[in-house]
């Protein structure tokens, strides 16, 4: 039997009771000042109509980059004010990445969820730090784990303080180019008690080109999208970007901005009729 959706503890996150699956989008990387606000204000105008409730995505800085000369971001806190700005702006919760533990006090400050990269889900002095923010922790499951292995991640977090937190699946390795999702992971990790949101976007890249630029596969999006809310997963996790493939990062596996609102109009029809049943 299916639990109803369960939120994070998040102030600023509207339609709290419509029992739709909560939101976590925007674009890969703050690529320059003026996008961020356009996608951040047509997503908030999207999931106002959905009544979804929802958070704005973006890293400031892309640490785990295959190649030297790919674009990291615009400068740390140049990202990180315009993440602060869109929280004001648009009366919206923010997410971002950290990649160390410095980076957790000087990001909480502009955020209300770090995020902690799947590659780095185990390192416990990094889930230690975000934990002492008191800011939501969203650790996206790495794609070497299995789902039942997130407890210890769940409780790392937990030992140093944090009671905030939700796990993010996004497929395991299948091969060297490959990514999978298994949707067992879904109920598996709602055993911690914390919300689980599926990654509809990352889950589809292929890694490990030849060219050194993760591939993707942006049609089967909706596909992922539909058995994740099929699952009655908390939140979905998606980014977009008005014209992928001239993105700076991540374009290959991206949701093109305006197909946005079709998309999460099925959804939502989809979890509402998941949870019914």
């Amino acid at each position: 039997m299916y639990t109803p959706v369960s939120y994070p503890d998040l102030p600023m996150l509207r339609h709290k009771d419509s029992g739709n699956f909560f939101l976590i989008a925007g674009p890969c990387v703050i690529e320059d000042t003026k996008s961020p606000f356009q996608i951040a204000e047509q997503l908030v105008e999207i999931s106002d109509r959905l009544k979804i409730p929802f958070a704005f995505k973006a890293s400031y800085r892309k640490a785990n980059r295959s190649r030297v000369d790919s674009f990291t971001g615009i400068g740390d806190w140049e990202g990180l004010e315009i993440l602060g700005q869109i929280r004001e702006r648009f009366n919206i919760p923010v997410v971002t990445d950290i990649h160390n533990e410095t980076e957790a006090a000087t990001a909480a400050q502009f955020v209300d969820v770090l995020q902690i990269p799947a590659f780095l889900c185990r390192q416990t002095s990094l889930l230690a730090a975000a934990a002492e923010t008191g800011r939501v922790v969203n650790i996206k499951k790495g794609q070497f784990l299995s789902p039942e292995a997130m407890k210890y991640a769940v409780d790392k977090v937990r030992y140093y303080g944090g009671e905030k937190i939700m796990l993010t699946e996004r497929g395991n390795s299948f091969g060297y180019q490959d990514l999978v999702v298994d949707f067992r992971g879904v109920p598996i990790m709602k055993r911690n008690n914390v919300p689980v949101v599926v990654d509809i976007t990352h889950s589809l890249q292929k890694p490990n080109q030849p060219d050194g630029v993760s591939g993707g596969d942006p049609e089967m999006i909706e596909t992922i999208g539909r058995a994740a809310v099929a699952n009655c997963c908390d939140g979905v996790f998606l980014e977009t970007h008005p014209d992928p493939r001239n993105a700076k990062s991540d374009g290959a596996n991206m949701l093109p901005l305006g197909l946005a609102e079709s998309l999460l109009k099925r959804l939502v029809v989809i979890g509402r009729t998941a949870r019914e049943v």
